[in-house]
C-alpha cells in the first residue's frame, strides 16, 4: 500500500498544471462554501440572540392555557418550590417573572392600547437587560437648534440630523449609523452631538411606583420622564385597573411593535394594577448552552406538573422568525447544492481526461502484470490528494477569515442598515465560529470524489491492455 501511495502521490506531479487547476477549483468551492455559510449562520444566530434575549427569552414557563388565549385569567401561581426547580437545572442561566397585559394609556390629549409588562427589576436585567436599553441621546429640537448655533457641525451632517429629529437612542453606535459617519467624522463631530443630546433616563428601583415607556410609546404619547401617564384596563376576573404612574425612563426596543406599544412597571405594582395576589403569566428562561435548549425544555416539562405548567420555546413563542430562517437557509442550501454541482463536474471531467490521457500507460502496465484493481486504487488516491490539497488549503484560508469576521462583525450603513433596523434587528453581520458546517464541506468534497471516480474506475477494470497499447 505505501507504494502505491508513493506512485499517485508522484504522479500528480507529472502534470502539474491539471492537479493545480483542480486543486484550486475544491479551493475556491470549499472557501465561498464556507465563507457563506458561517455569514448564513452567524447572522441567524445573532438574529435569535437579538430577539430572544430582547424580550421573550430562549424558553417560558406558563400555565396550559396561556398560550392560546393570553389574558390575565389564564395567569400562574409564583411559588418558591417551582423557582427551586427551575434554577436547580444546570442549563438555567437566569430567569424572570412576569406580568403580561393590555391596557390604554393615556396622557390627556393622546391615548393608545399598549402592552403593560410587570417586571422585578434585578432579575430582569440578567433576561432582557432593559436598563441596558434607556435612552442615553435625543434628538429634541431644542438640541438641534443648539447644534445649528454653536456651527462647529457641517451643514451636511445638520440635514441627517434634521432627518432624524426626535429619534432615541440607548448607544453612541446608532447615533453613529444613523447620520452615516465614518471613524474620522466620529471623532471630530460625536463629541458635540452626544454633549447637546444628551438625555436623562432612570432605571426601575424594586418598588418603583414608576414605569418605563419604550421610545416610539413615549413619542406618541409625547410623554417625557417626569410627566404621568394615566393607564386603564380590566384586571383578574373583570376587576377594574387605573392608575396614575410617572415616567422614570424610556427605552428602546429593537423590535418595532414592542417600541410602539410597550410599558414596564415593577411586579408589585403590576399586581396592585391588575388585582393579582402571588401569580404571574410567564417566567422567562434563559440558558447556558443555547444548543441544549430543547434538551432543557423536556427536562423541566418532565419536572413540572403538566396540569398547572407547560413549557414553551423562543420557536413555539416566535414562529414568525422561526420561518424567515428557514426560508433563508433554504435558499442558502440551493446556492451551496449549484456550487457544488459545478465543482462535481470539474472533478468529474479531470478524472476522465486524466484516463483518456494515460489509456496507453494502464495498458503497459497492465500488460507487465500490475493488476487492475492496483491501478483503480493508484487513480483513486490520486484524486484523493488532488481533493484533500484542495480542502485543506480551503479550510486554512478560510479560518483567519472567520475569526476576524466574528469578532468584527460587518456593521451595515445607509438604506440597508434601516432596513434591519425596521425589521427588529441591529445592522450587524457576524461571521459564526467553527462549528460541524466548518468540516462538513470537507466531507462533501470527500462524497463527490467517491462518486466522481466510479463511472472512470469501471473503465479501468475493463481495461483491454492490448487496444489500449495500440491506441
Amino acid at each position: 500500500m505505501n507504494h502505491t501511495l508513493k506512485i499517485a502521490w508522484r504522479n500528480l506531479w507529472r502534470n502539474k498544471r491539471r492537479t493545480l487547476i483542480t486543486a484550486a477549483s475544491i479551493f475556491f468551492a470549499i472557501f465561498f462554501a464556507i465563507f457563506m455559510r458561517s455569514f448564513q449562520l452567524g447572522t441567524y444566530g445573532y438574529m435569535i440572540e437579538q430577539s430572544i434575549e430582547a424580550y421573550s427569552g430562549y424558553l417560558q414557563i406558563q400555565d396550559p392555557t396561556y398560550f392560546d388565549d393570553p389574558t390575565i385569567n389564564n395567569s400562574m401561581a409564583y411559588t418558591d418550590s417551582l423557582k427551586s426547580i427551575i434554577e436547580a437545572h444546570e442549563n438555567i442561566s437566569a430567569i424572570a417573572p412576569r406580568i403580561e397585559s393590555f391596557a390604554l394609556a393615556s396622557t390627556g390629549n393622546q391615548s393608545k392600547g399598549v402592552m403593560v409588562t410587570g417586571i422585578d427589576p434585578v432579575a430582569e436585567q440578567k433576561v432582557s437587560d432593559p436598563e441596558h436599553r434607556l435612552v442615553q441621546y435625543k434628538f429634541t429640537k431644542k438640541a438641534i437648534e443648539k447644534l445649528k448655533k454653536e456651527g462647529q457641525l457641517p451643514k451636511s451632517l445638520i440635514k441627517k440630523i434634521e432627518i432624524n429629529a426626535g429619534k432615541n437612542y440607548s448607544n453612541e453606535a446608532r447615533i453613529q449609523l444613523d447620520l452615516d459617519m465614518d471613524d474620522e467624522k466620529t471623532e471630530k463631530y460625536l463629541p458635540a452631538i452626544k454633549e447637546q443630546t444628551r438625555f436623562e433616563s432612570h432605571y426601575l428601583t424594586e418598588n418603583d411606583d414608576g414605569v418605563l415607556l419604550s421610545g416610539r410609546l413615549s413619542s406618541y404619547l409625547k410623554a417625557e420622564i417626569g410627566d404621568t401617564i394615566i393607564l386603564m384596563g380590566q384586571g383578574y376576573h373583570g376587576v377594574s385597573a387605573a392608575g396614575l404612574y410617572p415616567v422614570r425612563g424610556i427605552v428602546t426596543m429593537t423590535s418595532p411593535d414592542l417600541d410602539n406599544k410597550l410599558i414596564f412597571m415593577t411586579l408589585s405594582h403590576a399586581k396592585q394594577f391588575l388585582g393579582l395576589q402571588n401569580q404571574i403569566t410567564s417566567l422567562a428562561i434563559n440558558l447556558n448552552d443555547k444548543s441544549e435548549m430543547k434538551d432543557t425544555q423536556k427536562a423541566l416539562s418532565a419536572m413540572l406538573d403538566d396540569s398547572k405548567y407547560t413549557v414553551k420555546n423562543w420557536e413555539e413563542l416566535n414562529p414568525i422568525l422561526k420561518q424567515q430562517i428557514e426560508g433563508d437557509n433554504v435558499g442558502g442550501k440551493v446556492f451551496l447544492f449549484i456550487l457544488y454541482v459545478i465543482v462535481f463536474f470539474g472533478i468529474f471531467g479531470t478524472v476522465v481526461m486524466m484516463i483518456a490521457e494515460r489509456r496507453r500507460e494502464f495498458g503497459v502496465m497492465i500488460a507487465i502484470g500490475m493488476k487492475r484493481k492496483k491501478i483503480s486504487t493508484m487513480v483513486s488516491l490520486e484524486m484523493f490528494f488532488i481533493g484533500l490539497l484542495g480542502t485543506l488549503a480551503g479550510m486554512i484560508a478560510s479560518a483567519p477569515l472567520l475569526l476576524y469576521g466574528h469578532y468584527n462583525p460587518l456593521r451595515l450603513t445607509g438604506d440597508m442598515g434601516k432596513m434591519y433596523e425596521d425589521m427588529g434587528f441591529d445592522p450587524i453581520m457576524p461571521l459564526a465560529l467553527f462549528d460541524s458546517y466548518f468540516f462538513m464541506q470537507g466531507l462533501v468534497i470527500l462524497i463527490m470524489i467517491i462518486l466522481a471516480c466510479i463511472g472512470p474506475i469501471r473503465q479501468i477494470r475493463r481495461l483491454n491492455a492490448i487496444k489500449a497499447i495500440h491506441g
